[in-house]
């Protein structure tokens, strides 16, 4: 319940105890009135004869008849002045039970009387809210968990086969110099994986105890997108993949640069894991009214919609399998979408026909260029 709703609610249950409380009293003001001037007609109507009781009672009335008027609307101002305080601190105590079991028991709906109808119904929003929270947050947690078993069972490979390697280059003394190259380069190959792995665990690290924030510059964002695709020829040349680059000359843009690389990085390399082999990576960077739009395709197999809705989320992996060659903590793809929210910009995944497509729109103005 944000502070306007809560605010909206307390002015309608104030304004209601007001109206009843005012109601209240000119009822009885109105009856008090109605019964004096009932009195006052049959007292001035009637003969009277002086040793009647309701005669003496009558007329004292009658003879003191403001300062009976004043204490009658006393009276009635202290009967109701106590019920109207009586009842905004029965809603208090209402509100103040409901948010103690609202705050012990989230799995029981609150139920409040009429008047707090409206409080109940949003508090059961909250409540609602509250459960979804936990249960995302549980539900990352254990993802986050068991990744970091994957990443620890994994680090074992790697590290294993380093060793082994080594060990045996060590132990070996006699080795031809073609066959240590090779054990060379594959010792080479798993420390780097390694690691990838290592800086994977720094990544869960910092995505969950920093947040991030950027170092604004402005930079010549063709360039940078042409030394990253350059980059990655090595990557492109496992599977025989192609690129097309399309981008206006030397466009220029203001952003942290460091950050914005790892967005485009993230984008290419997952196209890349995914692309079919043999195939085409399209990457396209335009400017149209007022948006900058980043675009990276790739063919490659078709997401289903229940992954494509969660591909952002942390720790998610497109692919359930934990394969070493390709997999990774699940952060890219969500660091990514971080990073382009605190540029002001949105980014979007679809799939169909065995394509892939992200697309990432920022800003571009005047500010920016």
């Amino acid at each position: 319940m944000n502070k306007q709703t809560t605010n909206q609610l307390s002015e309608q249950l104030r304004r209601r105890l007001l109206y009843r409380f005012i109601f209240s009293c000119l009822l009885y003001a109105g009856i008090g009135g109605f019964l004096f001037l009932l009195i006052y007609w049959y007292y001035h109507t009637r003969i009277w004869y002086g040793y009647e009781t309701f005669y003496i009672v009558i007329s004292t009335l009658e003879r003191f008849h403001e300062l009976f008027m004043i204490l009658y609307l006393l009276i009635g101002a202290l009967i109701f002045g106590y019920r109207y305080l009586s009842k905004s601190c029965a809603y208090l105590d209402e509100l103040l039970t409901a948010s103690d079991n609202l705050w012990k028991n989230q799995e029981e709906p609150v139920v409040m009387s009429d008047d707090l109808r409206e409080a109940a119904l949003h508090m059961n929003e909250v409540r609602l809210d509250i459960i979804e929270s936990r249960k995302a947050a549980n539900e990352a947690e254990q993802r986050k968990n068991d990744l970091v078993v994957y990443l620890a069972h994994d680090l074992k490979t790697p590290l294993t086969s380093v060793i082994g390697y080594l060990t045996l280059l060590h132990d070996e003394r006699e080795i031809s110099p073609a066959l240590q190259e090779k054990y060379l380069g594959v010792a080479l190959e798993k420390a780097e994986r390694l690691e990838d792995l290592i800086n994977e665990f720094f990544d869960i690290t910092r995505f969950n105890l920093t947040h991030l924030t950027l170092d604004l510059s402005r930079i010549n964002l063709t360039r940078m997108l042409e030394q990253t695709l350059y980059e990655f020829a090595p990557m492109f040349a496992e599977k025989n993949l192609e690129y097309s680059f399309h981008a206006p000359q030397n466009l220029e843009f203001l952003c942290d640069p460091d950050k914005l690389q790892r967005v485009f990085d993230n984008l290419l390399r997952n196209a890349v894991n995914y692309s079919f082999p043999d195939t085409v990576i399209d990457v396209r960077l335009s400017v149209d009214m007022g948006v900058l739009t980043f675009t990276v395709e790739n063919e490659g197999r078709t997401i289903p919609p229940e992954k494509l809705d969660r591909i952002f989320e942390q720790f998610f992996r497109l692919d359930s399998s934990r394969g070493s060659g390709s997999g990774g903590a699940g952060l890219g793809l969500a660091i990514a979408k971080e990073i382009v929210e605190l540029h002001g910009g949105q980014i979007f995944a679809e799939s169909h026909d065995n394509r892939v497509i992200f697309r990432v729109d920022l800003p571009y103005s005047s500010g920016n260029r």
